[in-house]
């Protein structure tokens, strides 16, 4: 869910994910002595990289805006209610970004893709992905901002 739009898409990327897996299974060769660490591994892999592919086929129209390296930065965020929040809460805030938003945003943060990776993945710029990271982040704290002071009565920073 965290790469799509909707449940249905979600599954379209699971169920093509796991038609490339078992299709590959016969090649796997495991990288550690640990089979089912390197089994997970190379799933995940796979799942990530069709998940990337179908957001690539889906959103080639979708506005990057690049900016200066200025904008990059982001306020430091304490410890507050905030952080009493669910998987579910947090997941429902990043679905609202936008497809590109939350794409960036779960290779970097989520899968912990370098903003190298993701620009090669994407076939767009490194300061782009720094960019539409940065304006990921900026719309969650909004979004975090909202609950806190809706839920909780206070400001998230």
């Amino acid at each position: 869910m965290r790469y799509s739009n909707s449940k249905d898409d979600a599954m379209e990327v699971v169920n093509d994910g796991f038609v490339k897996v078992f299709r590959e299974l016969p090649g796997f060769k495991p990288r550690y002595d640990n089979y089912e660490s390197s089994l997970k591994g190379w799933m995940k892999s796979i799942l990530v990289n069709t998940a990337i592919d179908h957001f690539r086929k889906n959103n080639k129209n979708y506005f990057i805006a690049e900016l200066e390296e200025s904008h990059f930065e982001m306020q430091q965020v304490s410890e507050t209610a905030i952080d009493k929040m669910s998987y579910k809460e947090i997941l429902d805030m990043v679905q609202r970004l936008s497809p590109v938003y939350k794409a960036i945003f779960n290779l970097f943060v989520i899968e912990g893709f370098k903003h190298e990776e993701i620009a090669r993945c994407l076939n767009i710029s490194v300061g782009t992905s720094k960019s539409n990271l940065s304006k990921a982040k900026a719309n969650i704290q909004k979004m975090l901002n909202e609950k806190a002071i809706n839920c909780y009565g206070q400001k998230a920073i």
